[in-house]
């Protein structure tokens, strides 16, 4: 529980035992006085250092019973309880479960609890003489235990007509409870349950009887005896029956029986083996008698027992021992809660008792409730008037009076009940004036106004002095969920007190206080100051707090030295630096911000909070850079947080944060979307970074421009192609309200994703994702489905007709703010629905519904109001004609999209069959292109191999270039041969040119000529000159 680790951390290092660890030191409380000093005894140190540690409730024990007892009257009063001690036989006698006798557990105790297993705790030698004379004393004690007729022993209780039988009876009794010195086994106990309802009848007028009945009952404080192992599941309603039956037995009125019931119940949780067996038996196992006891319900009874011995102190104070023991389990405490036992004990707090035990038995059982029952149903039955003004009582006693530790742990224990109590709305925690008292135990040391509450109260620098600090702290945030508790708050200076540990860590150990305790107090108050200055604003302003806190967080990411001690809850992540001052400081400037209240937000920006906050921004990040954790992810989410708050619609803040804002806004952008499942905070970074920009930037034409300029359009597509459900309505959003820029719409047409994406189809996939998160029909080609309503969710399906008020929206006009329809209609508004590029006919198909998104939500209102109209009264014939006319617009509008979407569907399929043949014949002259290349080579391949054939193609070769010459020939004209001389191949040569090159005239000698050389062709003169000339 927080609020009993805010109250009880920390003594001996260690968490408050369950329930049945706290019994301590009172189980041998009752000895006389004279019997205390002979106690062996060790010093808490010497536990600590060679042992384990006492917990807390021990050392209240043990302050308890070994204190100098001053008062005689104590002495007499506990006088009865000593002489019971006394008399009680060593063998049946509760081991203490002192410190310094808490004995460890042996293996000796194995399921059999044999004796042979192995020996006890009390001593193995003399474990085997037992039972090397067990074999001699087996006979003995059989013939013993026969001889015993138990329905005799009945029958002669019964009869009361004679009294001279007294004596008989009395003998047989003490006859019973010798021979079941050992244990009373389990097939007996449904008869020895009637001898003690027999005895106890008989006590009313014959006082003899008393003794034996107290014999009788100690025997029920041994294990029972079984013979067989099934023998605790066979007999475990006769045992139910039996322990309740005890139980029963507190309306006798004799002092001893009631106490000896009470040791019975606590004998239960003795867990040594007994010293002897009965022959062929075995004791039954260590928890038997402790599910019994919850089976019958004896917790419950002990506390209606309660009522019984209100009046007597000793006995009372046994039953809540045993009660104390019972209630270290969740069955025993759903019991006792059945009896409200809560109130019960609540009531006894302020009770005559100096010995101290009444209130710290009671706050022992009452803790025991809350950690094994319902915290709110405990906290509703202490919640009556009477009780809060016995806990106020008993609180201001211990506060007041009480010197010693133990005394002050008790007042801690009753402090945090208080605070249990307080959070409940129920309890009368003002009426009573506890609440005031406790609002002004939290504040007197830091406000020196003097308040009649606490005068001459001085805390000192015990443990538990500053356990009650921390707690009173933690009162006040509790106190200020309350609305009632406003008025109080600000009556007793609450806002001065926290505020005064708003400085500088200068000089710590205010108060006498230890560095790390200081440091502890101090974030603990900041952290309820979080809570408290929203509700005392106009406080917090002419405290000046603004100023304060600005002052502290300069402080914080200041150079001087500072080593953070990290030591409390509120240090998380705070050792060896100031993060955690920071981060407090910071919560509570998010608390006041978020009330959006103008003065405040003016106070803050007018002694420069947006540039200062930007500084601690940036050093954050810098920080984060080297270890990124979740207190710095908080820190700059809380500081995005505030500048939103404080920039909103205000242009003059804006035009502030624009270029050194936007420089640091852009980095969040970018971040990597696989940090946004780490589970540190990232996702919550970035939202708050997100909305940041929407307050701080979006409005003001320099930092739009600024963050155009930085790519950041792009960088918001990029996180919108994430596709996290989370983000898609605020990026959308932000990019709707960017598109008022004229520059931004150019910024989101050139944006390309993967796979060159472009944004009008990632738009139209948003879109479809939608449709199918709403469960709109479509047909498998993503036509409408539904004329009538085409884009109604199954949400709206399921909703009955209910008539609203005119000022009351209905489904279909709520729907808008819920999803991202309307958010992705706007954006292809600002982009238009001509001319996008990138989109494939599926997504043609979807556009063609998001162009008359209007148009089909118009028709559904339309069609809610025919409803409703209709639910209501009958309309007449010209407004039904009206109503038919408006619903068959909608349906005409449907009917027309869906023949658009027909039409490009049958578009583009009439465009996949051009391309499937143009695909065909391209494919077709690949195959007769290679047709052509074999046969080809098969010619080449003959002509190769067949002179024949070789000579046939030359000729045709020779026609064919003769049939390409023109047929009339002009004067002059040259004639070039295609042959070539000497050439050796058998295919056909390729073109062949001769050109002259240099005449003879100029090398004075024609060319060489060889065998492949090109013979010369004769030239006329003319044609030389002319050649020359040119």
């Amino acid at each position: 529980m927080e609020h009993r680790d805010e109250g009880r951390k920390g003594r001996a290092g260690a968490c408050r035992p369950g329930g049945s660890g706290r019994l301590a030191a009172h189980s041998s409380q009752a000895a006389p006085r004279s019997r205390a000093p002979t106690r062996p005894q060790r010093a808490w140190g010497q536990l600590q250092g060679g042992g384990t540690a006492p917990l807390p409730w021990q050392r209240r024990e043990a302050a308890l019973l070994l204190r100098p007892r001053q008062a005689v009257g104590w002495q007499c009063e506990i006088g009865t309880m000593a002489t019971l001690a006394v008399t009680e036989p060593p063998s049946s006698r509760a081991p203490s479960l002192s410190p310094s006798r808490s004995p460890a557990r042996t293996p000796s105790r194995s399921p059999a609890l044999s004796p042979a297993l192995g020996p006890s705790r009390g001593g193995g030698e003399r474990r085997r003489n037992a039972l090397d004379a067990s074999a001699d004393l087996g006979a003995i004690q059989d013939t013993q235990l026969r001889s015993v007729d138990l329905n005799r022993v009945i029958k002669l209780l019964e009869d009361s007509n004679s009294k001279d039988l007294e004596k008989e009876q009395l003998k047989s009794l003490k006859k019973v409870a010798k021979h079941f010195e050992n244990g009373l086994p389990l097939k007996d106990l449904a008869q020895i349950m009637e001898i003690l309802n027999l005895c106890a009848e008989k006590m009313n007028e014959q006082e003899a009887f008393t003794k034996p009945l107290c014999e009788l009952i100690k025997l029920c404080g041994l294990p029972f005896q079984k013979k067989k192992f099934s023998d605790e599941i066979s007999y475990s309603a006769v045992v139910s029956k039996f322990i309740a039956q005890l139980g029963y037995l507190m309306r006798v009125p004799s002092s001893e029986v009631r106490i000896q019931i009470c040791k019975c119940v606590i004998s239960f949780y003795n867990t040594e083996p007994p010293r002897k067996l009965l022959s062929g038996c075995q004791p039954t196992s260590a928890n038997y008698k402790i599910q019994m006891a919850e089976l019958g319900g004896l917790a419950e009874t002990l506390i209606l027992s309660l009522a019984v011995v209100e009046s007597q102190l000793i006995e009372k104070l046994w039953v809540l021992k045993a009660l104390q023991h019972l209630s270290s389990s969740g069955v025993n405490c759903r019991l006792m809660l059945k009896a409200r036992a809560a109130s019960r004990l609540c009531l006894y707090l302020n009770g005559d008792d100096p010995s101290g035990q009444l209130v710290f038995r009671s706050s022992e059982i009452l803790w025991n409730l809350v950690e094994n029952t319902s915290k709110e149903e405990v906290c509703n039955q202490l919640s009556s008037l009477e009780c809060v003004h016995t806990l106020k009582e008993v609180f201001e006693d211990l506060l007041m009076h009480g010197f010693r530790d133990h005394d002050r742990q008790l007042r801690n224990d009753l402090l945090v009940f208080a605070t249990l109590l307080a959070e409940n709305p129920a309890a009368p925690m003002i009426e009573s004036g506890f609440a005031k008292l406790l609002i002004a135990l939290a504040t007197f040391t830091e406000v020196k106004i003097p308040n009649p509450l606490v005068k001459g109260l001085k805390l000192t620098r015990s443990y538990e002095d500053f356990e009650m600090k921390k707690l009173l702290f933690h009162v006040i945030g509790v106190l200020s969920k309350d609305p009632r508790a406003v008025q109080l708050l600000s009556e007793n200076d609450v806002m001065p007190a926290l505020l005064y540990y708003v400085k500088p860590n200068q000089k710590p150990g205010f108060y006498g206080w230890s560095a790390a305790q200081y440091e502890e107090l101090q974030l603990h108050a900041i952290a309820i100051l979080a809570s408290v200055a929203p509700l005392l604003i106009d406080k917090y302003l002419s405290c000046q707090a603004n100023t304060l806190l600005l002052v502290f967080l300069e402080w914080c990411i200041g150079q001087d030295a500072f080593f953070g001690q990290g030591n409390s809850f509120h240090a998380t992540s705070g050792r060896g630096n100031k993060l955690a001052q920071m981060r407090y400081s910071l919560r509570v400037l998010r608390s006041v911000v978020a009330l959006y209240n103008d003065a405040v937000n003016l106070n803050l920006c007018d002694q420069g909070a947006i540039s200062q906050l930007l500084d601690i921004l940036k050093y954050a990040v810098n920080k984060s850079k080297e270890k990124e954790d979740a207190v710095l992810l908080e820190i700059q989410a809380d500081i995005l947080f505030i500048l939103s708050a404080v920039c909103k619609n205000d242009l003059l803040r804006k035009e502030f944060f624009s270029y050194e804002g936007v420089d640091i806004l852009i980095p969040f952008i970018q971040m990597d979307p696989k940090k946004l499942c780490s589970g540190l905070g990232h996702n919550f970074l970035l939202l708050s970074a997100l909305d940041c920009l929407w307050s701080c930037v979006l409005g003001c034409y320099i930092a739009e421009d600024y963050f155009l300029e930085k790519q950041g359009v792009f960088l918001l597509l990029d996180l919108l192609a994430v596709k996290q459900k989370n983000l898609c309505n605020i990026i959308l959003g932000i990019l709707v309200e960017f598109c008022d820029n004229p520059k931004t719409t150019s910024h989101i047409s050139t944006w390309r994703g993967e796979k060159d994406q472009t944004a009008a189809s990632l738009l139209i996939q948003l879109w479809r994702q939608e449709e199918l998160d709403l469960g709109i029909k479509r047909d498998r080609y993503g036509r409408i489905a539904d004329m009538k309503r085409p884009i109604i969710s199954s949400f709206q399906k399921q909703q009955e007709v209910v008539p609203l008020p005119a000022n009351c929206p209905s489904f279909a006009i709520m729907e808008i703010s819920e999803n991202l329809q309307a958010k992705l209609y706007s954006l292809l508004c600002k982009l238009g629905f001509e001319n996008l590029p990138g989109l494939s006919a599926k997504d043609r198909v979807t556009l063609a519904i998001i162009q008359h998104y209007i148009d089909f939500k118009v028709g559904e209102v339309w069609s809610e109001i025919c409803a409703e109209l209709k639910e209501e009264f009958k309309p007449i014939a010209s407004d039904e004609e009206a109503l038919k006319v408006l619903s068959e617009v909608s349906e005409d509008i449907g009917r027309m999209v869906a023949a658009l979407q027909t039409e490009v569907l049958e578009s583009q399929h009439q465009q996949e069959i051009q391309e499937e043949q143009k695909t065909y014949k391209k494919i077709k002259a690949i195959h007769k292109q290679r047709e052509m290349l074999n046969k080809s080579w098969e010619n080449f391949l003959t002509r190769t191999s067949n002179y024949e054939a070789l000579k046939k193609a030359k000729r045709l070769q020779e026609k064919s270039i003769e049939a390409s010459r023109p047929k009339l020939k002009t004067q002059n004209e040259a004639v070039y041969s295609t042959d070539i001389k000497g050439l050796g191949t058998t295919i056909g040569s390729g073109h062949l040119v001769t050109v002259k090159s240099t005449p003879p005239q100029l090398t004075g000698r024609p060319l060489n000529v060889t065998e492949l050389a090109l013979r010369k062709l004769p030239l006329s003169e003319e044609a030389l000159k002319k050649d020359q000339k040119h």
